[in-house]
């Protein structure tokens, strides 16, 4: 453990910064911190750029000869421990596995979202969860629902990269182990055809460490996207019902700010540095996290644990392994307001038993969920991947 690593981190950004580039910043800053070179590799996923630059587009999605040739020749140059993949798609592309196969660099990729097993990176389709392409090779009902971009064309060529891949055994023989960030994501890789044994769980983590809350701000807080598959309809419609018992405070923007911010019952606070949304966390009496969709992790739930913040949220996907019903919050039938109503209404009635939630969050937090303990979880991971790789050379 000892061990100074050399790391080459790679990340293609998509258009719109969301929580997969704080994650990879954040993580690249805690190797670095722990005295390892950390060497990033990013490109941007480009704009609409007309007929021509989207059929290049497609073609670098399957292989990019460019970024095979420069990753190869920064390999060589830097002859790192590790690569280390946080996405790929879809214009660095899977040619990069190949190129660190060739120099003999084990290979680590952390699996953000759904991509591998759903082509629109959410296993969600018509406002509800949707797992209709899971375990196929090829994901054609995403062609034919036009899952990925609104667009048959767009999703087609996704499930073609993915496929492809699948024939030329990219996933299971160029990759020497994935990182899932929950169980329910690794179950749900295992279920598409991904080896079980390649396949370890790794939680995010929050840094710097926050002060505890106190709680004492009277409202409750949503912090997220605001747009269908994170619930935010039905969060307006549980306010609705709790007929302003307590205030609902809500950080963030997208496509469905306008029903936020006409709606009497709630406050909208728009975007917030994070520095500002700890703040707000710390005196919230509860943190609600709706998401209709499986969420793959929920960086948002750990940062109010953090906090000693409890959090009511939907009962499934990596929310309800997250939080323990009756420990560290409250657990509700996904995209139910009533019940979501409900479990606020106990809560205000309940104030001893919020108290010693708070404890048992921040306690969470402490026990899982540092920078140093997630170091810890990195190396060991780093040393499985050489090992996997040994035996696969």
């Amino acid at each position: 453990m000892a061990k100074s690593w050399t790391v080459v981190s790679v990340y293609n950004r998509y258009r719109n910064r969301g929580g997969e580039d704080e994650v990879f910043e954040a993580e690249a800053d805690l190797l670095t911190r722990h005295g390892c070179r950390v060497i990033p590799v990013t490109d941007q996923t480009p704009a609409n750029t007309g007929f021509a630059g989207r059929v290049r587009l497609a073609v670098e999605a399957v292989w990019s000869r460019r970024w095979y040739e420069q990753l190869a020749t920064l390999l060589a140059r830097e002859k790192p421990d590790i690569v280390h993949v946080h996405n790929c798609f879809p214009v660095i592309s899977p040619a990069i596995y190949y190129a660190s196969r060739a120099a003999g660099v084990p290979v680590v990729q952390t699996v953000h979202n759904y991509r591998l097993i759903c082509p629109n990176a959410l296993c969600f389709r018509d406002g509800h969860p949707c797992e209709d392409c899971v375990g196929k090779k090829f994901a054609w009902p995403a062609i034919l629902h036009a899952c990925y971009q609104e667009s048959r064309p767009a999703s087609a060529l996704v499930a073609a990269t993915t496929a492809i891949h699948h024939r030329w055994r990219t996933w299971t023989e160029q990759v020497d182990l994935y990182i899932a960030l929950t169980e329910f994501v690794r179950q749900r890789l295992i279920a598409g055809g991904w080896p079980a044994k390649k396949i370890v769980v790794k939680p995010n983590f929050v840094h710097p460490t926050p002060p505890v809350g106190t709680g004492d701000g009277d409202y409750a807080l949503y912090v997220g996207r605001l747009s269908t598959p994170k619930g935010i309809e039905p969060l307006l419609a549980a306010w609705q019902r709790l007929n302003r018992a307590v205030p609902l405070k809500i950080i963030g923007d997208g496509p469905l700010q306008p029903l936020v911010t006409g709606h009497p019952a709630v406050e909208w606070l728009g975007r917030q540095p994070r520095e500002r949304v700890i703040e707000w966390m710390r005196g919230a009496r509860l943190l609600i996290a709706p998401s209709i969709w499986y969420e793959t992790f929920g960086l948002i739930i750990i940062e109010a644990f953090a906090a000693g913040l409890p959090v009511i949220a939907s009962n499934h996907g990596a929310m309800a392994e997250l939080v323990e019903h009756n420990r560290t919050g409250r657990l509700f039938r996904p995209g139910d307001p009533a019940d979501l109503a409900a479990q606020v209404e106990w809560a205000l009635a309940h104030p001893v038993e919020v108290a010693a939630m708070r404890r048992a969050a921040r306690a969470e937090f402490e026990t899982k969920y540092t920078a140093d303990r997630n170091y810890e979880m990195l190396l060991a991971i780093y040393e499985q991947a050489h090992e996997n790789s040994r035996h696969t050379h």
